[in-house]
């Protein structure tokens, strides 16, 4: 089987580690990106600060990622310095890019058209939304005004993408899909689910600890719940990647050794979900 698309995330805002604002958004992609056949290595949240946000991406090239995607801090505003302090740790240097500029005109023209804004055009803060990393390619933004970044360092894609959490799906979902077509092929991931009749997950420990190490490419994991609320808990068994046939096969085999060991243990009541 061969090995997924790895994929880093970096989430920058203050308003975040400051609890003002939920991040709903690594949520969502690792879920977009699982689901499609990638493995999500790390999440990271950062404030606002350049240094930081540069030498993160910085980190995130030197271990050889496939892809990186930042969220928040592509706005017209001062505190929205994502592009330029990527730019920074990738090593390139900022340029307007023409592509990028008229992106973001006819999208205030177009605000503007419809009510939504007052003004039309472009001035210097809307304009600085345009300065992107030399080589870079802007991703269309069909819910906001922000547009996407997609470039290369290497063997490294750099996603940057807007934290409104419309304006981030609707790039990923269209401007982005080929990307992610040409990127992660057909790959998908397959999860099994069961309910188990134990709610001890030490119970089980030897059996899972001696089936785990057997079967690497399956992502095996009992998710406790509320001791008193249930006598059940459940366990999932993942595989991301490669071929249809070639993870059903996996998870059909780590699951039918998982029942056996813990039949084996007495726990044979299971109910599938």
């Amino acid at each position: 089987m061969s090995k997924p698309v790895t994929v880093e995330i970096l989430v920058v805002g203050n308003e975040i580690l400051i609890g003002d604002i939920q991040d709903t958004n690594t949520n969502w992609i690792c879920k977009l990106i699982n689901g499609r056949g990638g493995y999500v290595a790390r999440a990271t949240m950062l404030r606002d600060i350049p240094e930081e946000i540069s030498a993160a991406t910085r980190a995130a090239i030197e271990r050889g990622v496939d892809v990186l995607i930042t969220s928040g801090g592509l706005g017209p505003t001062a505190d929205d310095l994502t592009v330029a302090a990527v730019a920074e740790g990738a090593g390139l240097e900022l340029r307007l890019n023409e592509k990028a500029r008229q992106m973001v005109k006819d999208s205030y023209d177009d605000f503007f058209a419809r009510g939504i804004m007052a003004q039309g055009g472009l001035n210097p803060a809307r304009e600085k939304m345009a300065w992107l990393p030399v080589g870079a390619s802007p991703l269309h933004n069909p819910v906001g005004t922000a547009p996407g970044v997609l470039f290369r360092v290497g063997k490294t894609s750099i996603i940057c993408l807007p934290g409104v959490p419309s304006e981030l799906k609707g790039i990923i979902t269209t401007s982005l899909e080929p990307f992610l077509r040409d990127t992660l092929g057909d790959g998908g991931s397959l999860t099994k689910a069961v309910t188990v009749r134990c709610n001890d997950e030490s119970i089980m420990e030897p059996v899972l600890s001696r089936v785990v190490p057997r079967h690497p490419r399956v992502y095996i994991k009992s998710l406790a719940r509320t001791l008193g609320e249930t006598p059940e808990l459940d366990i999932t068994l993942t595989v991301t990647g490669g071929e249809e046939d070639e993870r059903a096969h996996l998870v059909a085999a780590a699951y039918r050794e998982l029942r056996e060991g813990l039949t084996e243990i007495g726990i044979a009541n299971w109910d599938k979900v």
